[in-house]
């Protein structure tokens, strides 16, 4: 009875000692952390790359207007909604990307007098996307700002915490070109 004894008088040391399933317990407490922000870096790259591809082709695209290619001659409402739609589309061409999905792409193009009136923020109030997109691409020596913007959904919202600035989730990606149209005819 006796070596039985020390026998369970020493299963506390020997615990204690064993180290073999030390490594895994540790990875447990540090996997979740560690997973969250491998997925975080990988989103915020996705949405630098994502708004870098934006602002490309909303610049090549707004290269159109500046030369007088795209230019909206007529003023009724119906022809300026298709050349809204034919811009549009010409960003989507140039945009070629699995990240955007262009149903969702919203474009914008106004004309102002001079460069400090021109409105180049954010549409966001309360929350969400408030703006009315418009189709003026004006005359020759006008300022023209063109904006495009994007509802890019996030995935890895901690604790409040995440890049989505909108109240359903998404983030607003927002790309926008301003300049003086050439002297076209």
């Amino acid at each position: 009875m006796t070596s039985e004894r020390l026998r369970g008088a020493a299963l506390p040391k020997r615990f204690r000692r064993d180290q073999s399933g030390a490594t895994a317990v540790e990875f447990g407490f540090v996997a979740m952390p560690f997973f969250a922000l491998i997925f975080a870096i990988v989103e915020i790259s996705l949405t630098f790359f994502t708004n870098q591809v934006l602002e490309t082709a909303v610049q090549d695209a707004a290269r159109q207007i500046m030369t007088g290619q795209s230019r909206s001659n007529n003023s009724s409402t119906a022809a300026n909604n298709t050349q809204m739609a034919n811009f549009k589309s010409l960003i989507c061409a140039k945009i070629n990307s699995a990240f955007i999905d262009c149903t969702k792409l919203q474009v914008d193009v106004e004309t102002y007098t001079t460069f400090a009136a021109a409105n180049t923020g954010e549409p966001i109030a309360g929350g969400k996307i408030a703006w009315t997109p418009g189709y003026q691409t004006g005359n020759p020596g006008d300022i023209v700002v063109v904006r495009a913007i994007y509802p890019m959904p996030t995935y890895t919202n901690f604790y409040g915490v995440g890049l989505a600035n909108l109240s359903d989730g998404t983030r607003l990606l927002m790309a926008t070109a301003v300049f003086r149209t050439e002297p076209f005819k």
